[in-house]
């Protein structure tokens, strides 16, 4: 059994702290924050995650498992994940701030032979800046021995316990010693030889470099967001054309050498990487002098899906202005409450600067900080959120949106205009309702 300290309680320290936990080992999770502290503590996930609450509990009750607001908590442990958020800065690089301060905070109390793991999404170069950070804040005359890894995560949200248990594949970065110690953490995942474990593909253990390990995770999250960007780009000329999108990905998808994961189009991408992530790689590749046209125009096909929303809503009601708009979803993406660059919170502060009046629903989502200044309508309903809408836009693929009584939806609205931005809902079947259905791709 390792003791594993995991500093930063947010949604892939949370995650990390009580897998680790639940595959054996003694884990500590560490957070200024006292009152997230008390409540994980309490067994109370502060977010939405599919199975998370039943492992943190059930984890809990091991002893395994433990959180604190006190630094001097990592002292005793062998492994230490920095878990913090990186969020975009200035030029589109992370802010490191709070990396720097957890390597910071680490330093007061590293043991001897302890190896620091970088776990949150980190530029290239990341894993000698905390080594440097650690180095200059260790006490007056203490020289240990530590070593730096590179982890970078690939979860999910709304199926992070999921990745977590079957990964393809764990990355780890950094020197031969180090690695071998943090692959150990592992062993159960690679072998799967846990309950409800799937030994019939096991995942892949890829050893590198530091670089190399903290490239990887922009890199596979850039070349998701291009692909995604390119099933759009696609679908936009679908419609010009007159083909579907509908049926022309997926049969590019079922090409072995493309795949047909992340060829879904209509809204585009959001959440707390895709657009950060690649506004860093793109950041990066400044500073030595490249443009990265690629990525560039990744990002500009997916501003484009968000402004298209309110111009298919303009040809369909012509004038926006004094429009009832009933907006469906307001997560980034289903199985989870994360609001961060939300594409549905983006269409709604666009519709209300073209002077719509806006409603909304979401099935976890009950409140929306960057939402507060506009005078928009959260329901409880899905119906209720419809009444005497001139147009409603899906724009969370939830599941319970597949099964909506259309019929009664179109009792509730004033108009007929559904746009469905995630191509959620059965065309016949909006069809028989009356409904003037929409989307993208087609």
């Amino acid at each position: 059994m390792t003791r594993v300290a995991v500093v930063g309680t947010g949604y892939v320290g949370t995650v990390t702290a009580v897998c680790f936990a639940w595959l054996g080992h003694e884990v500590v999770g560490f957070d200024l924050d006292a009152s997230r502290v008390g409540q994980l503590a309490a067994g109370q996930l502060p977010f939405v995650e599919p199975g998370l609450p039943s492992l943190l509990s059930d984890t809990l009750a091991t002893g395994r498992l433990s959180f604190v607001d006190d630094p001097a908590a990592v002292g005793s442990t062998d492994v230490i994940f920095l878990c913090v958020g990186t969020p975009t800065g200035p030029g589109g690089m992370p802010d490191m701030s709070q990396v720097g301060a957890a390597a910071h905070a680490v330093a007061q109390h590293l043991r001897d032979s302890a190896i620091v793991v970088n776990k949150s999404t980190v530029p290239v170069g990341s894993g000698n800046w905390v080594r440097t950070i650690i180095e200059e804040a260790l006490p007056a005359g203490r020289r240990i021995r530590f070593g730096v890894v590179s982890n970078p995560e690939f979860l999910r949200e709304g199926a992070a316990v999921e990745d977590f248990l079957f990964p393809d594949r764990i990355v780890l970065g950094g020197e031969n010693g180090s690695l071998a110690t943090v692959a150990r953490l592992y062993d159960r995942v690679l072998r799967q030889d846990f309950p409800g474990a799937r030994p019939a593909r096991l995942p892949a253990l890829v050893q590198t470099t530091l670089p190399s390990a903290e490239m990887v995770k922009y890199a596979a999250n850039a070349f998701l967001a291009t692909k995604i960007s390119f099933a759009n780009e696609i679908a936009t000329m679908c419609e010009l054309v007159g083909a579907d999108a509908g049926e022309v990905l997926p049969a590019i998808g079922a090409d072995s050498r493309i795949g047909p994961r992340f060829l879904q189009h209509g809204l585009g991408w959001g959440g707390s990487c895709f657009g950060k992530d690649v506004a860093a790689l793109i950041a990066t590749g400044e500073e030595y002098g490249h443009c990265s046209p690629i990525l560039r125009a990744a990002v500009e096909v997916n501003e484009a899906q968000r402004a298209a929303v309110l111009r298919k809503l303009q040809m369909a009601l012509k004038v926006l202005k004094g429009r009832r708009v009933a907006v469906l979803g307001l997560a980034f993406k289903p199985g989870t409450d994360d609001l961060r660059d939300s594409p549905a919170v983006d269409v709604i502060r666009r519709l209300h600067a073209a002077g719509a009046v806006v409603s909304a629903y979401d099935p976890v989502v009950k409140h929306v900080p960057a939402l507060d200044d506009l005078p928009v309508r959260i329901s409880s309903d899905v119906y209720d959120t419809a009444d005497r809408a001139d147009a409603v836009v899906v724009a969370t693929e939830w599941a319970e949106f597949a099964d909506l009584d259309l019929h009664r939806l179109a009792e509730h609205m004033s108009g007929r205009v559904v746009l469905d931005a995630r191509s959620v809902l059965d065309r016949q079947r909006a069809a028989a309702a009356g409904l003037a259905l929409s989307g993208f791709g087609w």
